[in-house]
Order: C-alpha cells, then structure tokens, then sequence
C-alpha cells in the first residue's frame, strides 16, 4: 500500500511563483483593464414572430418568467384589456399583447352562425409576443457608459447586470420602451434572447414553450428567408396588408434581429412606425455643443476686458 508521501509525489503541487510587492501592486493596478479572450463570432440569431398565429395564450410569457426565474407582476384587472401584465418590465421580458378592435356596431348577443361573415372587419383581436428587439445597431448599447451593454457572438443585444450603474441611459434612448430599471436592485434589464441557452446548443425558452410555432428561432437570414415567403403566402390569400417590420434598415434605424410580421400599421401595436435612433443627433448636438461654449468664453473675455480698471 502506498504511503502519503508517495501519494502526493505523484500528483505534485502546481503554484504561481512568488512575486514581489511592487509586481503585485502593478498587477492590481493593471488587472481592470486587461480584457479576456472574446468568444468567437457566431451566426446571427433572433427571432420571427408570426402575430397571425399569435393565439395570446401567453405561454411564452410564463416560460420565460419560468427560466429567468422572474417574479410573478400580480393579477391585476385593469377592466380596459384581458391582458393582465399591461407592458414589458424589469421583470416581464416578455410580453403578449392584446389589441381588441370591434366596431361600435357590434354586439354582445350570440348570432348565428350564417350571420358571422357578414360581421365587421374590424371586430377582431390582434396578438402580439412583443419583446427587446436586438437592433443590429441598437441605441441602448450606443448610450450605455459602463460598458454593460455588449453585443455578443450571436450578435444579440444583453445587459451585464453587475456592470450597469443604473443610470437609465439606455432606457432613455430606446425608441420601444423595452428596458427597465428594477426597483429592487436598481440595474436595467430587458430580453436576454436566452444567451445561457443559446450558449449550450438550446433553442430559447419562449421558442420552445409557443404551441402555434408564432415564435420562430434561428439564423437570422434563415428567419428573413421564412418570413417572406409567409407574406407573399398570406397576399395571395387575400391578406394584402400583411407586411415584415424591423426585417430592413431604414434611412433612420437600422435592421432588428428580432422582427414582427403585422396586419396593421405599427402604431396599433404599439410600435413607432418610423423608428429614430437619437445617436443620428449626436453630430449636430456636438457641433452646438462646442460653438455654445466657445460663445459662452468670447462673452466672458469681453466682460473682463470691459471690466478691466
């Protein structure tokens, strides 16, 4: 039987060398700004999403609180919507929309079925699974000034929560009303897109959970490619209003990872319909910026020049 000492020689002691006062003192004067090895770049990914099947089931909602292990938002009855969690929060990453339309001609009496054809377009329920849209160039990550807001190897939009200082930076520059502050811990917080799924080969948690496939995951040019031809399926049917949003860049915002196929303007869904990225005004505030204070130091030479005895 081999003795403690033979044990150990086998697996001998592995230690840093010792190092002086002055190299630990450089090396904890250097160590917040070296940076680590970046993962390698992946695919893009993001998300589809299909209103027309949208049943508003909510259960994406649900798995991503599940997941995310997210407080419950309460059970409110706000007497205006079926919709009880109202808006994307700190701790509602996503969220189902309800837009009821129905007509002032409508009624509350069954009618028979032959009758129902014949019954207003516009009663009708529209859902939408509505969440961070991980801009390709997003306002939020622009504005940040920690450095917490990163775009990672799947080019999605995430928030290191031990990084951000609260601020609220971002949630002023997001022309969505995505990001919000948490009143418990004082960090933002918005859609991860399941970084620590999408990181072990997973497919997030909202994606799997959809029963009508209304939430689709994947490579984002695959997702384009779907879309479209989703589109030119639901125009021959006889849905002409059918379009992508966020799927292209625009003069003044750039394309979204995550895009919506809508039946109506954006602004009934509650979404801007030309979305402005305020990084476009920065060049001109500059410019205003330093002529204001170059105005302002010419205004006070000429004070102490006039009040010069």
């Amino acid at each position: 039987m081999a003795s403690r000492e033979q044990e150990l020689s086998a697996f001998p002691q592995i230690s840093d060398p010792p190092r002086g006062r002055l190299s630990e003192l450089l090396g904890r004067l250097i160590y917040p700004f070296l940076r680590g090895e970046a993962p390698k770049p992946r695919p893009a990914t993001g998300f589809y999403t299909d209103t027309t099947v949208c049943i508003g089931c909510k259960a994406c909602e649900v798995a991503c609180k599940q997941w995310n292990q997210l407080p419950s938002d309460g059970f409110n009855w706000s007497g205006n919507s079926y919709d009880n969690t109202a808006e994307l929060s700190a701790t509602t990453w996503r969220h189902v929309k309800f837009i009821e339309q129905f007509s002032d001609e409508s009624s509350s009496e069954l009618a028979p079925l032959e009758m129902v054809p014949n019954e207003s377009p516009l009663n009708r329920w529209l859902m939408m699974s509505d969440h961070c849209k991980h801009c390709l160039a997003a306002p939020c990550h622009q504005a940040c000034p920690t450095g917490a807001i990163i775009q990672n190897e799947f080019e999605n939009i995430y928030i290191q929560a031990d990084i951000c200082n609260g601020c609220s930076c971002c949630i002023a520059a997001c022309p969505f009303g995505v990001i919000t502050r948490s009143e418990m811990g004082g960090h933002s917080h918005k859609c991860t897109l399941c970084y620590d799924r999408q990181r072990d080969g997973l497919e997030p948690a909202c994606a799997k959970a959809c029963p009508t496939q209304s939430i689709h995951f994947g490579p984002v040019d695959e997702l384009l490619e779907q879309a479209r031809k989703r589109v030119e399926e639901l125009h021959q049917r006889g849905v002409p209003q059918a379009h992508l949003y966020g799927d292209a860049p625009s003069e003044t915002y750039s394309e979204m990872h995550s895009f919506y196929l809508l039946v109506d303007r954006p602004s009934v869904y509650g979404l801007p319909d030309a979305p402005f990225n305020p990084w476009l005004h920065m060049a001109g505030d500059y410019v205003r910026s330093v002529v204001g204070g170059l105005a302002a130091i010419a205004v006070l030479l000429v004070v102490v020049f006039l009040l010069k005895p």
